[in-house]
């Protein structure tokens, strides 16, 4: 992974969102399947049909070691893109991780794997292979726009995408408001009249 994605990595998706002004949020229903899961990588992109997963096996193997794996699976949930296996292709295959907008299924075997995985959620029934889609093609996930290349930045709070043309302003506000964030905790909480003292500047400014 190149420097710039191993810095975004550091940083939580909630300073990367404000450096954004909220913008470029994935929908909130596409969560991780372990609390833990922390991710940074570029975009690979894949389109997929509802119920048809053979484009997301010919991006596992088009991606690079590191890559983030990113589903326009149209939110369709009742048929997973993939189960442990394909998922275990993924991580053989050194992938930094997988976002769908849609499903997954062998949910316990997956967590077993512990290969970040963030999704709507899970399913019982399989996907067919009649090959449409694309890879490494411009993708609505979640609510946003994604093109091959930008830096995908996940965690407990959920996935924010940051266009690759922005990359260096984003994680310069976002280092700033994680110092910002960091200092306002250290000299207020755990002091009462600091508290309440903030609260009181918050409320003047109404």
């Amino acid at each position: 992974m190149s420097s710039i994605v191993n810095q975004f990595k550091e940083v939580p998706t909630t300073c990367i969102s404000d450096a954004m002004q909220g913008l470029n949020g994935l929908d909130p229903s596409i969560k991780p399947l372990k609390e833990e899961y922390k991710i940074a990588g570029r975009a690979f992109t894949v389109n997929l049909p509802a119920n048809d997963n053979l484009m997301f096996l010919k991006a596992i193997k088009e991606a690079k070691p590191g890559d983030i794996l990113v589903v326009d699976a149209k939110g369709h949930q009742y048929n997973a893109i993939a189960g442990d296996f394909v998922v275990g292709m993924a991580q053989t295959l050194g992938l930094g991780g997988i976002v769908v907008d849609g499903v997954i299924r062998d949910v316990a075997e997956i967590k077993s794997l512990n290969f970040p995985v963030f999704c709507k959620g899970t399913t019982v029934a399989a996907s067919g292979k009649a090959g449409g889609g694309e890879t490494g093609v411009p993708i609505s996930c979640g609510g946003v726009t994604i093109y091959p290349g930008d830096i995908i930045v996940g965690d407990v709070d959920g996935v924010t995408v940051v266009p690759e043309r922005m990359e260096q302003d984003v994680l310069k506000k976002a280092l700033e408001k994680m110092a910002k964030d960091e200092e306002r905790a250290g000299s207020i909480l755990g002091n009462r009249e600091a508290v309440i003292n903030y609260i009181d500047r918050m409320l003047a400014k109404k």
